[in-house]
């Protein structure tokens, strides 16, 4: 005899497979975490990104300097210059999911636009390393004199960009070859780097001079410096592959808004604490900045174009990351 089911048990039933298939159809509606990177700490603080709360915190390793996501954000990475090693978290839930060992002194990380090279500078010991991203072998190292810092790709993923702070100069790399291609001179202190959404110029943020210098890359030519305030610092897109926003890491502080377009600055917010590292949300509204002289995290509402709050997190944070993040060009 065939078993029949009360219709308030089947109805039940379906409801409840409705809404695990919603969740499975929709993981970003999930994604309220934020992750702040604590430099002088070794830890990662946790946020509730809607009520701005910090939920907890979590011993990584030491001297964690850069965080950054895979490129299918499944897995935020933070590089841990002083252990020698790369901690993988999820970016949902914050909790770890593995570590990857003798990676020599990671500061800054990339991953090229066709996931082929995994890039990581290795600013104290003078030098850049090439990695196979499926299992992060070495494939190559290269001397960066000096102070090797912050890096961007272009498109085709035939040359990664490197700013070498100490010695005023930006240095292109072939990837193909694994070779120096060429080295030229920037404005002083050079610090953050992104490729134009146009792929026509390199963007670089001078700590020295506080402009963001324009140069064509492929002609290796310096076309103008946009001020943007004292001790620039780095950019993050905005992600209407026109516009970055600039930090200008001083005490008193702020970000610029640049249009990569007209390349002017269009837009200025006051962000004290030493605004660093970036993240828009993705519907626009907001933008979350570590402050690294502050200890907090800065939420700049960008609606209202002033910093709608703050929230205490560890020493000297340097990076943050939520999975609800606009487009990264």
């Amino acid at each position: 005899m065939p078993h029949h089911r009360p219709p308030g048990i089947l109805l039940r039933t379906a409801r409840c497979l409705a809404f695990m298939l919603l969740l499975g159809a929709h993981p970003a509606t999930q994604a309220g975490l934020a992750i702040a990177l604590n430099s002088a700490d070794g830890t990662v603080s946790l946020i509730d990104t809607d009520s701005y709360q910090v939920t907890g915190k979590v011993n990584v390793c030491k001297e964690p300097h850069h965080l950054m996501p895979t490129p299918d954000d499944k897995s935020l990475v933070v590089a841990c210059a002083a252990a020698n090693q790369l901690v993988f978290f999820d970016p949902l839930t914050g909790q770890e999911q593995k570590r990857v060992r003798n990676i020599s002194d990671p500061y800054q990380l990339g991953y090229s636009p066709n996931r082929k090279w995994f890039v990581a500078t290795s600013l104290r010991l003078d030098r850049v390393d090439i990695y196979d991203p499926t299992d992060f072998s070495l494939i190559a190292r290269l001397p960066a004199p000096k102070t090797p810092s912050h890096l961007a790709f272009d498109d085709a993923s035939q040359f990664v960009f490197v700013t070498l702070q100490d010695s005023n100069e930006v240095m292109a790399i072939s990837l193909p070859t694994q070779k120096i291609a060429w080295v030229m001179p920037v404005a002083t202190t050079p610090a953050g780097i992104v490729m134009s959404p146009d792929n026509r110029y390199l963007l670089v943020a001078s700590m020295g001079e506080g402009v963001v210098e324009v140069i064509e890359w492929r002609s290796r030519q310096s076309i103008r410096k946009v001020p943007t305030g004292k001790a620039a610092h780095n950019l993050q897109p905005k992600g209407d592959g026109r516009h970055f926003y600039v930090s200008n890491r001083t005490v008193d502080g702020s970000i610029s808004l640049l249009d990569t377009q007209t390349m002017t600055v269009v837009e200025q917010y006051e962000v004290p604490g030493g605004p660093d590292d970036m993240t828009v949300r993705a519907d626009g509204k907001e933008l979350w900045a570590t402050a690294r002289f502050a200890r907090k995290v800065q939420v700049v509402d960008l609606v209202n174009k002033r910093l709608k709050l703050s929230i205490p997190v560890g020493s000297s944070p340097h990076g943050v990351f939520f999975l609800n993040h606009a487009g990264l060009r």
